[in-house]
Protein backbone atom coordinates (compact mmCIF):
# COMPACT_ATOMS: atom_id res chain seq x y z
CA UNK A 1 0.00 0.00 0.00
CA UNK A 2 1.43 3.71 -0.74
CA UNK A 3 2.80 5.48 2.11
CA UNK A 4 0.25 8.31 3.73
CA UNK A 5 2.08 11.91 2.94
CA UNK A 6 3.93 13.27 5.58
CA UNK A 7 2.49 16.73 6.61
CA UNK A 8 3.03 18.89 9.55
CA UNK A 9 2.28 22.01 10.96
CA UNK A 10 3.63 24.71 12.04
CA UNK A 11 2.23 27.70 14.31
CA UNK A 12 4.80 30.39 14.77
CA UNK A 13 4.08 33.36 17.95
CA UNK A 14 6.26 36.64 16.65
CA UNK A 15 6.39 39.22 18.65
CA UNK A 16 4.88 41.97 16.77
CA UNK A 17 0.64 42.28 16.14
CA UNK A 18 0.88 45.95 15.04
CA UNK A 19 3.06 46.80 11.94
CA UNK A 20 1.44 45.98 8.84
CA UNK A 21 4.74 46.06 6.62
CA UNK A 22 6.42 43.37 9.47
CA UNK A 23 3.41 40.83 9.11
CA UNK A 24 3.26 40.97 5.56
CA UNK A 25 7.42 40.17 5.23
CA UNK A 26 7.24 37.48 7.32
CA UNK A 27 4.33 36.28 5.69
CA UNK A 28 6.01 36.80 2.30
CA UNK A 29 8.88 34.84 3.62
CA UNK A 30 7.08 31.26 4.27
CA UNK A 31 5.14 31.84 1.34
CA UNK A 32 8.45 32.15 -0.76
CA UNK A 33 9.12 28.49 -0.10
CA UNK A 34 7.30 25.88 -2.35
CA UNK A 35 5.34 23.09 -1.30
CA UNK A 36 3.80 25.18 2.04
CA UNK A 37 0.66 26.85 2.51
CA UNK A 38 -0.21 29.38 4.95
CA UNK A 39 -3.80 28.82 6.05
CA UNK A 40 -3.92 32.15 8.79
CA UNK A 41 -2.39 35.32 10.27
CA UNK A 42 -3.91 35.97 13.16
CA UNK A 43 -2.67 39.40 14.51
CA UNK A 44 -3.15 40.79 18.21
CA UNK A 45 -2.54 44.53 18.80
CA UNK A 46 -3.22 44.63 22.89
CA UNK A 47 -0.87 41.70 22.90
CA UNK A 48 1.50 42.85 20.38
CA UNK A 49 1.60 39.56 18.93
CA UNK A 50 0.97 37.44 15.94
CA UNK A 51 0.30 33.83 15.11
CA UNK A 52 0.78 31.90 11.65
CA UNK A 53 -0.33 29.47 10.64
CA UNK A 54 0.81 26.89 7.84
CA UNK A 55 1.39 23.59 6.95
CA UNK A 56 3.30 21.40 3.99
CA UNK A 57 5.85 18.70 3.93
CA UNK A 58 8.35 18.34 7.05
CA UNK A 59 11.45 20.09 4.58
CA UNK A 60 9.49 22.93 3.38
CA UNK A 61 7.50 23.96 6.53
CA UNK A 62 10.87 23.72 8.34
CA UNK A 63 13.05 25.99 5.62
CA UNK A 64 9.71 28.23 5.82
CA UNK A 65 10.43 28.50 9.64
CA UNK A 66 14.04 29.11 9.19
CA UNK A 67 13.16 31.69 6.95
CA UNK A 68 10.25 33.38 8.93
CA UNK A 69 12.61 33.69 12.38
CA UNK A 70 15.29 34.81 10.11
CA UNK A 71 12.74 38.04 8.69
CA UNK A 72 12.03 38.34 12.42
CA UNK A 73 14.95 38.31 13.65
CA UNK A 74 15.98 41.36 11.37
CA UNK A 75 13.00 43.43 11.41
CA UNK A 76 11.79 43.42 15.32
CA UNK A 77 13.81 44.72 18.05
CA UNK A 78 12.68 43.41 21.55
CA UNK A 79 14.32 46.33 22.87
CA UNK A 80 11.35 47.85 22.19
CA UNK A 81 8.50 45.19 22.39
CA UNK A 82 5.73 45.67 24.67
CA UNK A 83 2.78 43.74 24.98
CA UNK A 84 0.03 41.77 27.20
CA UNK A 85 1.11 38.29 26.72
CA UNK A 86 4.53 36.57 27.78
CA UNK A 87 7.36 36.33 25.27
CA UNK A 88 11.03 35.85 24.41
CA UNK A 89 12.16 37.02 21.61
CA UNK A 90 11.14 38.00 18.19
CA UNK A 91 9.98 34.71 17.56
CA UNK A 92 8.42 33.52 21.02
CA UNK A 93 7.56 29.88 20.61
CA UNK A 94 7.76 27.57 16.93
CA UNK A 95 5.94 24.55 17.48
CA UNK A 96 6.22 21.81 15.14
CA UNK A 97 3.01 19.76 14.87
CA UNK A 98 2.48 16.39 13.35
CA UNK A 99 -0.69 16.09 10.86
CA UNK A 100 -0.32 12.86 9.08
CA UNK A 101 2.21 10.01 8.04
CA UNK A 102 4.70 11.47 10.37
CA UNK A 103 4.84 10.65 14.45
CA UNK A 104 5.72 13.55 17.44
CA UNK A 105 8.98 11.62 17.53
CA UNK A 106 9.92 12.19 14.12
CA UNK A 107 8.81 16.00 14.76
CA UNK A 108 10.73 16.68 18.02
CA UNK A 109 13.74 15.30 15.95
CA UNK A 110 13.02 17.84 13.43
CA UNK A 111 12.61 20.95 15.80
CA UNK A 112 15.97 19.92 17.38
CA UNK A 113 17.80 20.48 13.85
CA UNK A 114 15.61 23.46 13.23
CA UNK A 115 16.51 24.94 16.74
CA UNK A 116 20.20 24.00 15.96
CA UNK A 117 20.48 25.67 12.75
CA UNK A 118 18.74 28.59 13.87
CA UNK A 119 21.27 29.24 16.45
CA UNK A 120 23.78 28.21 13.91
CA UNK A 121 23.13 30.42 10.89
CA UNK A 122 20.69 33.55 12.46
CA UNK A 123 22.74 33.39 15.83
CA UNK A 124 19.68 33.19 17.72
CA UNK A 125 19.84 31.27 21.30
CA UNK A 126 17.09 28.17 21.30
CA UNK A 127 15.16 26.28 23.54
CA UNK A 128 13.79 23.29 23.28
CA UNK A 129 10.13 22.10 24.65
CA UNK A 130 7.25 20.01 24.59
CA UNK A 131 8.09 16.89 22.66
CA UNK A 132 11.47 18.19 21.77
CA UNK A 133 12.89 18.92 25.21
CA UNK A 134 16.01 17.77 26.86
CA UNK A 135 15.02 18.44 29.95
CA UNK A 136 11.72 16.88 31.83
CA UNK A 137 10.88 20.70 33.18
CA UNK A 138 11.20 22.12 29.87
CA UNK A 139 8.29 20.58 28.25
CA UNK A 140 6.59 23.76 29.85
CA UNK A 141 7.00 26.06 28.01
CA UNK A 142 6.30 28.47 31.32
CA UNK A 143 9.55 27.15 32.32
CA UNK A 144 11.48 27.80 29.07
CA UNK A 145 10.18 31.17 29.16
CA UNK A 146 10.81 31.85 32.67
CA UNK A 147 11.72 35.92 33.43
CA UNK A 148 10.57 36.73 29.79
CA UNK A 149 13.00 38.85 27.61
CA UNK A 150 14.03 40.71 30.18
CA UNK A 151 15.06 37.72 32.40
CA UNK A 152 18.09 36.23 28.69
CA UNK A 153 20.26 39.10 30.88
CA UNK A 154 20.92 36.47 33.71
CA UNK A 155 19.88 33.20 32.13
CA UNK A 156 22.00 32.94 29.33
CA UNK A 157 25.13 32.40 31.50
CA UNK A 158 23.54 30.69 33.89
CA UNK A 159 24.53 26.62 32.87
CA UNK A 160 21.37 25.28 34.65
CA UNK A 161 18.96 28.18 32.68
CA UNK A 162 20.92 28.57 29.75
CA UNK A 163 19.70 27.75 26.29
CA UNK A 164 19.23 24.51 24.41
CA UNK A 165 21.38 25.81 21.73
CA UNK A 166 23.44 28.71 20.56
CA UNK A 167 24.31 29.72 24.60
CA UNK A 168 26.82 32.51 24.68
CA UNK A 169 27.27 35.52 26.84
CA UNK A 170 24.94 38.25 26.49
CA UNK A 171 25.55 40.56 23.52
CA UNK A 172 23.78 43.61 21.52
CA UNK A 173 22.71 40.71 18.75
CA UNK A 174 20.72 38.71 21.93
CA UNK A 175 19.48 42.00 23.25
CA UNK A 176 17.77 42.55 19.82
CA UNK A 177 16.36 39.15 19.10
CA UNK A 178 15.67 37.87 22.20
CA UNK A 179 15.48 33.61 22.34
CA UNK A 180 13.54 31.23 20.29
CA UNK A 181 11.20 28.09 21.83
CA UNK A 182 11.37 25.60 19.02
CA UNK A 183 9.63 22.40 19.96
CA UNK A 184 6.78 19.84 18.76
CA UNK A 185 3.22 18.59 20.01
CA UNK A 186 0.38 16.89 19.18
CA UNK A 187 -2.29 18.58 17.81
CA UNK A 188 -4.51 20.71 19.46
CA UNK A 189 -8.34 20.46 19.00
CA UNK A 190 -10.32 22.87 20.48
CA UNK A 191 -13.90 21.90 20.81
CA UNK A 192 -17.52 23.43 22.74
CA UNK A 193 -20.02 20.75 23.21
CA UNK A 194 -23.77 21.90 22.97
CA UNK A 195 -25.75 21.18 25.92
CA UNK A 196 -29.68 21.66 26.21
CA UNK A 197 -29.18 23.91 29.24
CA UNK A 198 -28.40 27.18 29.82
CA UNK A 199 -27.00 26.66 33.22
CA UNK A 200 -23.25 27.69 33.11
CA UNK A 201 -22.82 25.57 36.94
CA UNK A 202 -24.18 22.37 35.44
CA UNK A 203 -22.09 22.84 31.83
CA UNK A 204 -19.40 23.49 34.54
CA UNK A 205 -19.75 20.38 37.12
CA UNK A 206 -19.28 18.35 33.75
CA UNK A 207 -16.37 19.90 32.53
CA UNK A 208 -14.91 18.93 35.97
CA UNK A 209 -16.10 15.21 35.52
CA UNK A 210 -14.04 14.79 32.25
CA UNK A 211 -10.89 17.13 32.10
CA UNK A 212 -7.88 15.88 33.81
CA UNK A 213 -7.16 17.63 36.42
CA UNK A 214 -10.32 16.92 37.77
CA UNK A 215 -11.82 19.31 40.90
CA UNK A 216 -10.76 20.10 43.86
CA UNK A 217 -11.90 17.29 47.28
CA UNK A 218 -13.64 18.65 49.73
CA UNK A 219 -14.76 18.69 53.46
CA UNK A 220 -18.61 17.85 53.71
CA UNK A 221 -20.52 19.85 50.35
CA UNK A 222 -19.34 18.54 47.02
CA UNK A 223 -19.04 22.05 45.92
CA UNK A 224 -19.60 24.47 49.00
CA UNK A 225 -17.44 22.40 51.70
CA UNK A 226 -13.59 23.25 52.36
CA UNK A 227 -11.31 21.89 49.98
CA UNK A 228 -8.78 18.88 51.44
CA UNK A 229 -4.82 19.44 51.11
CA UNK A 230 -2.54 17.14 51.49
CA UNK A 231 0.69 17.29 53.62
CA UNK A 232 2.48 20.27 51.32
CA UNK A 233 -0.74 22.09 51.42
CA UNK A 234 -1.48 21.07 48.16
CA UNK A 235 -5.41 21.25 47.32
CA UNK A 236 -6.10 17.49 46.88
CA UNK A 237 -7.71 16.71 43.48
CA UNK A 238 -10.22 14.42 42.12
CA UNK A 239 -8.66 13.68 38.05
CA UNK A 240 -11.37 13.64 35.49
CA UNK A 241 -11.85 10.68 33.23
CA UNK A 242 -10.27 12.24 30.29
CA UNK A 243 -6.37 12.13 30.06
CA UNK A 244 -5.25 14.97 28.25
CA UNK A 245 -7.78 17.78 28.36
CA UNK A 246 -8.64 21.22 29.85
CA UNK A 247 -12.31 21.96 29.90
CA UNK A 248 -14.38 24.92 31.39
CA UNK A 249 -18.40 25.30 31.01
CA UNK A 250 -19.80 28.53 29.74
CA UNK A 251 -23.03 30.42 28.66
CA UNK A 252 -23.13 31.81 24.94
CA UNK A 253 -25.42 34.60 24.62
CA UNK A 254 -25.22 34.30 20.70
CA UNK A 255 -26.53 30.99 20.74
CA UNK A 256 -28.92 30.80 23.84
CA UNK A 257 -27.05 27.92 25.02
CA UNK A 258 -24.44 26.38 27.64
CA UNK A 259 -21.32 24.62 26.33
CA UNK A 260 -18.43 22.84 28.07
CA UNK A 261 -15.29 23.89 25.94
CA UNK A 262 -12.62 21.86 25.78
CA UNK A 263 -8.84 21.51 24.14
CA UNK A 264 -7.56 18.17 23.34
CA UNK A 265 -4.19 18.50 23.96
CA UNK A 266 -3.17 14.34 23.20
CA UNK A 267 -5.57 13.39 20.58
CA UNK A 268 -3.54 9.99 20.53
CA UNK A 269 -5.31 9.44 24.54
CA UNK A 270 -7.83 11.18 23.71
CA UNK A 271 -9.82 11.28 20.41
CA UNK A 272 -12.17 13.76 19.13
CA UNK A 273 -14.57 10.72 19.22
CA UNK A 274 -14.41 9.53 22.85
CA UNK A 275 -14.38 13.07 24.34
CA UNK A 276 -17.83 12.93 22.62
CA UNK A 277 -19.09 10.01 24.09
CA UNK A 278 -17.76 10.66 27.46
CA UNK A 279 -18.88 14.67 27.97
CA UNK A 280 -22.21 12.63 26.41
CA UNK A 281 -22.37 9.80 29.33
CA UNK A 282 -21.20 12.49 31.95
CA UNK A 283 -23.73 14.83 30.79
CA UNK A 284 -26.24 12.45 30.65
CA UNK A 285 -25.99 11.47 34.18
CA UNK A 286 -27.03 15.20 35.11
CA UNK A 287 -30.11 14.91 33.24
CA UNK A 288 -28.54 16.61 30.42
CA UNK A 289 -27.36 15.97 26.41
CA UNK A 290 -25.42 17.02 23.89
CA UNK A 291 -27.09 18.11 20.92
CA UNK A 292 -24.06 19.16 19.03
CA UNK A 293 -20.60 20.34 18.30
CA UNK A 294 -18.78 23.09 17.24
CA UNK A 295 -15.06 22.71 16.09
CA UNK A 296 -12.80 26.09 16.91
CA UNK A 297 -10.06 26.18 13.99
CA UNK A 298 -8.80 23.51 11.61
CA UNK A 299 -8.83 19.61 12.30
CA UNK A 300 -6.67 17.03 10.67
CA UNK A 301 -8.19 14.87 8.15
CA UNK A 302 -7.47 11.70 10.31
CA UNK A 303 -9.67 13.02 13.63
CA UNK A 304 -12.57 12.75 11.40
CA UNK A 305 -12.00 9.70 9.39
CA UNK A 306 -11.26 7.87 12.83
CA UNK A 307 -14.61 8.94 14.53
CA UNK A 308 -16.46 7.97 11.64
CA UNK A 309 -14.99 4.55 11.71
CA UNK A 310 -15.86 4.63 15.51
CA UNK A 311 -19.56 5.36 15.02
CA UNK A 312 -20.02 3.03 12.25
CA UNK A 313 -18.68 -0.11 14.81
CA UNK A 314 -20.51 0.64 17.42
CA UNK A 315 -23.31 0.29 14.87
CA UNK A 316 -21.87 -3.01 13.76
CA UNK A 317 -21.45 -1.41 10.17
CA UNK A 318 -19.12 -1.89 7.73
CA UNK A 319 -15.84 0.67 7.71
CA UNK A 320 -14.65 0.50 4.25
CA UNK A 321 -16.67 3.30 2.72
CA UNK A 322 -15.40 6.40 0.99
CA UNK A 323 -13.56 8.89 2.59
CA UNK A 324 -16.58 10.99 2.29
CA UNK A 325 -18.95 9.06 3.81
CA UNK A 326 -16.98 8.29 6.90
CA UNK A 327 -16.17 12.08 6.96
CA UNK A 328 -20.00 12.70 6.65
CA UNK A 329 -20.82 9.61 9.51
CA UNK A 330 -18.43 11.88 11.90
CA UNK A 331 -20.17 14.78 11.17
CA UNK A 332 -24.04 13.60 11.94
CA UNK A 333 -22.91 11.66 14.73
CA UNK A 334 -21.37 14.22 16.61
CA UNK A 335 -23.59 17.00 15.60
CA UNK A 336 -21.13 18.88 14.37
CA UNK A 337 -22.93 21.07 11.73
CA UNK A 338 -25.98 21.76 14.52
CA UNK A 339 -24.67 25.80 14.73
CA UNK A 340 -23.81 26.30 11.43
CA UNK A 341 -22.90 24.42 8.28
CA UNK A 342 -19.63 22.56 8.36
CA UNK A 343 -17.95 22.42 5.50
CA UNK A 344 -14.90 20.09 5.28
CA UNK A 345 -13.06 21.72 2.44
CA UNK A 346 -12.79 24.70 5.10
CA UNK A 347 -12.01 22.93 8.35
CA UNK A 348 -9.68 19.59 7.41
CA UNK A 349 -6.18 21.31 7.02
CA UNK A 350 -5.54 18.61 3.97
CA UNK A 351 -8.45 19.66 1.80
CA UNK A 352 -7.46 23.31 2.67
CA UNK A 353 -3.87 22.58 1.25
CA UNK A 354 -4.88 20.74 -1.89
CA UNK A 355 -7.07 23.75 -2.48
CA UNK A 356 -4.20 26.61 -1.90
CA UNK A 357 -2.40 23.81 -4.32
CA UNK A 358 -2.91 25.61 -7.84
CA UNK A 359 -3.25 22.43 -10.34
CA UNK A 360 -1.36 23.07 -13.79
CA UNK A 361 -4.34 21.19 -15.28
CA UNK A 362 -7.66 18.99 -13.45
CA UNK A 363 -6.98 15.64 -12.59
CA UNK A 364 -7.89 12.80 -14.29
CA UNK A 365 -9.55 11.61 -11.04
CA UNK A 366 -12.07 14.24 -10.71
CA UNK A 367 -13.37 14.15 -13.75
CA UNK A 368 -16.50 12.20 -14.76
CA UNK A 369 -17.00 9.02 -16.54
CA UNK A 370 -18.08 10.53 -19.91
CA UNK A 371 -14.74 12.74 -19.79
CA UNK A 372 -12.42 10.56 -19.06
CA UNK A 373 -13.57 8.47 -21.68
CA UNK A 374 -13.39 11.53 -23.94
CA UNK A 375 -10.17 12.48 -22.69
CA UNK A 376 -8.54 9.22 -23.39
CA UNK A 377 -9.99 9.17 -27.00
CA UNK A 378 -8.37 11.91 -28.18
CA UNK A 379 -5.43 12.58 -29.93
CA UNK A 380 -2.93 13.35 -27.24
CA UNK A 381 -0.94 10.37 -26.23
CA UNK A 382 -1.43 10.41 -22.33
CA UNK A 383 -3.89 9.18 -20.46
CA UNK A 384 -2.89 6.21 -22.62
CA UNK A 385 -3.26 2.16 -21.39
CA UNK A 386 -1.43 2.07 -18.35
CA UNK A 387 -3.60 5.46 -16.53
CA UNK A 388 -6.84 3.06 -18.15
CA UNK A 389 -4.89 -0.32 -16.30
CA UNK A 390 -4.91 1.60 -13.48
CA UNK A 391 -8.58 2.73 -13.70
CA UNK A 392 -9.41 -0.64 -14.55
CA UNK A 393 -7.75 -1.93 -11.12
CA UNK A 394 -9.70 0.31 -9.13
CA UNK A 395 -12.85 -0.36 -10.41
CA UNK A 396 -12.42 -4.08 -9.72
CA UNK A 397 -11.22 -3.79 -6.18
CA UNK A 398 -14.18 -1.24 -5.62
CA UNK A 399 -16.33 -4.31 -6.97
CA UNK A 400 -14.78 -6.76 -4.46
CA UNK A 401 -15.70 -3.84 -1.85
CA UNK A 402 -19.19 -3.13 -2.81
CA UNK A 403 -19.79 -7.06 -2.26
CA UNK A 404 -18.26 -6.97 1.09
CA UNK A 405 -20.29 -4.47 2.04
CA UNK A 406 -23.16 -5.71 0.78
CA UNK A 407 -22.49 -9.17 2.81
CA UNK A 408 -21.85 -7.31 6.13
CA UNK A 409 -25.37 -5.65 5.96
CA UNK A 410 -26.88 -8.80 5.05
CA UNK A 411 -29.98 -9.77 7.05
CA UNK A 412 -29.28 -13.20 9.12
CA UNK A 413 -25.13 -12.34 8.50
CA UNK A 414 -24.86 -10.18 11.45
CA UNK A 415 -21.97 -12.06 13.77
CA UNK A 416 -20.36 -12.18 10.33
CA UNK A 417 -20.25 -8.52 9.89
CA UNK A 418 -16.71 -7.60 11.32
CA UNK A 419 -14.74 -9.76 8.76
CA UNK A 420 -16.60 -8.36 6.06
CA UNK A 421 -16.04 -4.69 6.87
CA UNK A 422 -12.45 -5.87 7.51
CA UNK A 423 -12.38 -6.69 3.40
CA UNK A 424 -14.05 -3.79 2.58
CA UNK A 425 -11.41 -1.80 4.50
CA UNK A 426 -8.75 -3.43 2.63
CA UNK A 427 -10.32 -2.40 -0.34
CA UNK A 428 -11.23 0.72 -0.10
CA UNK A 429 -7.55 1.56 0.86
CA UNK A 430 -6.77 -0.44 -2.66
CA UNK A 431 -9.16 1.60 -4.52
CA UNK A 432 -7.60 5.10 -3.40
CA UNK A 433 -4.22 3.47 -4.36
CA UNK A 434 -4.95 3.07 -7.62
CA UNK A 435 -6.66 6.09 -8.58
CA UNK A 436 -4.09 7.55 -6.85
CA UNK A 437 -1.95 5.73 -9.99
CA UNK A 438 -4.23 7.01 -11.97
CA UNK A 439 -2.69 10.36 -12.35
CA UNK A 440 0.33 9.24 -11.39
CA UNK A 441 0.80 7.07 -14.58
CA UNK A 442 -0.34 10.00 -16.77
CA UNK A 443 2.83 11.86 -15.07
CA UNK A 444 4.99 9.70 -15.50
CA UNK A 445 4.62 9.81 -19.15
CA UNK A 446 4.78 13.91 -19.20
CA UNK A 447 7.88 14.08 -17.75
CA UNK A 448 9.48 11.46 -20.71
CA UNK A 449 8.03 14.82 -22.97
CA UNK A 450 9.34 17.33 -20.62
CA UNK A 451 12.66 15.30 -21.49
CA UNK A 452 12.73 14.84 -24.58
CA UNK A 453 12.22 18.66 -24.79
CA UNK A 454 15.23 19.86 -23.27
CA UNK A 455 18.13 21.43 -25.08
CA UNK A 456 20.49 19.76 -26.99
CA UNK A 457 22.85 22.43 -28.56
CA UNK A 458 25.80 21.21 -26.55
CA UNK A 459 27.60 18.34 -25.56
CA UNK A 460 26.61 18.65 -22.05
CA UNK A 461 23.28 19.56 -23.26
CA UNK A 462 22.57 16.35 -25.26
CA UNK A 463 24.48 14.26 -22.08
CA UNK A 464 22.05 15.83 -19.80
CA UNK A 465 18.90 15.42 -21.90
CA UNK A 466 20.01 11.52 -22.42
CA UNK A 467 20.04 11.27 -18.53
CA UNK A 468 17.01 12.89 -18.00
CA UNK A 469 15.22 10.83 -20.78
CA UNK A 470 16.47 7.52 -19.10
CA UNK A 471 15.31 8.20 -15.83
CA UNK A 472 11.95 9.37 -17.16
CA UNK A 473 11.62 6.14 -18.49
CA UNK A 474 12.33 3.83 -15.78
CA UNK A 475 10.00 5.76 -13.92
CA UNK A 476 7.12 5.34 -16.40
CA UNK A 477 8.25 1.74 -15.93
CA UNK A 478 8.18 1.56 -12.74
CA UNK A 479 4.70 3.31 -11.99
CA UNK A 480 2.98 0.80 -13.75
CA UNK A 481 4.65 -2.08 -11.90
CA UNK A 482 3.40 -0.34 -9.05
CA UNK A 483 -0.28 -0.61 -10.33
CA UNK A 484 0.61 -4.18 -11.53
CA UNK A 485 0.97 -5.10 -7.67
CA UNK A 486 -1.66 -3.41 -6.65
CA UNK A 487 -4.37 -4.46 -8.58
CA UNK A 488 -2.93 -8.11 -7.90
CA UNK A 489 -4.01 -7.29 -4.28
CA UNK A 490 -7.75 -7.31 -5.47
CA UNK A 491 -7.91 -11.08 -6.70
CA UNK A 492 -7.67 -11.83 -2.98
CA UNK A 493 -10.89 -9.47 -2.16
CA UNK A 494 -12.91 -10.61 -4.98
CA UNK A 495 -11.75 -14.52 -4.48
CA UNK A 496 -13.06 -14.10 -0.80
CA UNK A 497 -16.41 -12.48 -2.09
CA UNK A 498 -16.71 -15.29 -4.55
CA UNK A 499 -16.34 -17.92 -1.92
CA UNK A 500 -17.88 -16.07 1.24
CA UNK A 501 -19.85 -13.51 0.06
CA UNK A 502 -23.42 -12.91 -0.56
CA UNK A 503 -24.59 -14.61 -3.07
CA UNK A 504 -27.07 -12.86 -4.99
CA UNK A 505 -23.76 -10.73 -5.65
CA UNK A 506 -21.34 -13.07 -6.59
CA UNK A 507 -21.41 -12.14 -10.54
CA UNK A 508 -20.16 -8.78 -9.43
CA UNK A 509 -17.00 -10.12 -7.84
CA UNK A 510 -16.07 -11.96 -10.92
CA UNK A 511 -16.41 -8.97 -13.09
CA UNK A 512 -14.35 -7.51 -10.70
CA UNK A 513 -11.50 -9.80 -10.88
CA UNK A 514 -12.24 -9.90 -14.93
CA UNK A 515 -11.18 -5.68 -14.56
CA UNK A 516 -8.18 -6.92 -11.66
CA UNK A 517 -6.96 -9.39 -14.55
CA UNK A 518 -7.09 -6.87 -17.33
CA UNK A 519 -5.42 -3.88 -15.25
CA UNK A 520 -2.48 -5.97 -14.80
CA UNK A 521 -1.98 -7.38 -17.93
CA UNK A 522 -2.64 -3.79 -19.60
CA UNK A 523 -0.37 -2.38 -16.80
CA UNK A 524 2.16 -5.29 -18.12
CA UNK A 525 1.95 -4.09 -21.49
CA UNK A 526 3.36 -0.64 -20.24
CA UNK A 527 5.87 -2.11 -18.36
CA UNK A 528 7.35 -3.77 -21.09
CA UNK A 529 7.10 -1.19 -23.70
CA UNK A 530 8.84 1.22 -21.20
CA UNK A 531 11.60 -0.97 -20.19
CA UNK A 532 12.59 -1.34 -23.78
CA UNK A 533 13.85 1.70 -24.35
CA UNK A 534 16.20 1.80 -20.81
CA UNK A 535 19.83 1.38 -21.63
CA UNK A 536 20.46 -0.49 -18.95
CA UNK A 537 19.43 -3.73 -19.81
CA UNK A 538 20.35 -5.40 -16.59
CA UNK A 539 17.06 -3.33 -14.52
CA UNK A 540 15.31 -3.38 -17.79
CA UNK A 541 15.22 -7.45 -18.08
CA UNK A 542 14.24 -7.32 -13.89
CA UNK A 543 11.29 -4.91 -14.74
CA UNK A 544 10.15 -7.55 -17.74
CA UNK A 545 10.74 -10.31 -15.64
CA UNK A 546 8.71 -8.94 -12.80
CA UNK A 547 5.80 -8.19 -15.26
CA UNK A 548 6.01 -11.50 -16.50
CA UNK A 549 5.49 -13.11 -13.40
CA UNK A 550 2.73 -10.92 -11.97
CA UNK A 551 0.94 -11.37 -15.68
CA UNK A 552 1.19 -15.14 -15.18
CA UNK A 553 -0.05 -14.94 -11.45
CA UNK A 554 -3.03 -12.64 -12.82
CA UNK A 555 -4.49 -14.73 -15.61
CA UNK A 556 -4.52 -17.46 -13.37
CA UNK A 557 -6.07 -16.35 -10.10
CA UNK A 558 -8.76 -14.96 -12.52
CA UNK A 559 -9.33 -18.35 -14.08
CA UNK A 560 -9.94 -19.63 -10.38
CA UNK A 561 -12.56 -17.18 -9.06
CA UNK A 562 -14.26 -17.23 -12.53
CA UNK A 563 -14.63 -21.18 -11.99
CA UNK A 564 -15.97 -20.88 -8.39
CA UNK A 565 -18.53 -17.84 -10.20
CA UNK A 566 -19.69 -19.84 -12.72
CA UNK A 567 -20.32 -22.77 -9.88
CA UNK A 568 -22.72 -20.70 -8.39
CA UNK A 569 -24.54 -19.01 -11.00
Amino acid sequence: MVKEKQIIECVPNFSEGRDQRVLNQIAESIKSVAGVSLLNVDPGEATNRTVYTFVGDPEAVCEAAFRAVGTAGQLIDMRRHHGAHPRIGATDVLPLIPVSGITLEECAQLARRLAQRIADELRIPCYAYEAAAFKPERKNLAVCRKGEYEGIRQRIGDPQEAPDYGARPYDEDVARTGCTVVGARDFLIAVNYNLNTTSTRRANAIAFDVREKGRPVREGHPITGTPKRDADGDIIMQPGTLKGTKAIGWYIDEYGIAQVSMNITDIRQTPLHVAFDEVSRCAALRGIRVTGTEIVGLVPKRVLIDAGRYFLQKQQRSVGIPEADLIQMAVRSMGLDELRPFNPREKVIEYLMEDATPHPQQPLVDLTVKAFAEETSRESPAPGGGTVAAYMGALGAALGTMVANLSAHKAGWDERWQDFSDWADRGQRLVSELLRLVDEDTEAFNRIMDAYGLPKATDAERAARTAAIQQATLMAAEVPLHTMKAASQAFDICRAMADLGNPASVSDAGVGALAARAAVLGAGLNVKINAASLQDRTVAGQLISEADRLMQQAEKAEREIFKMVESKL
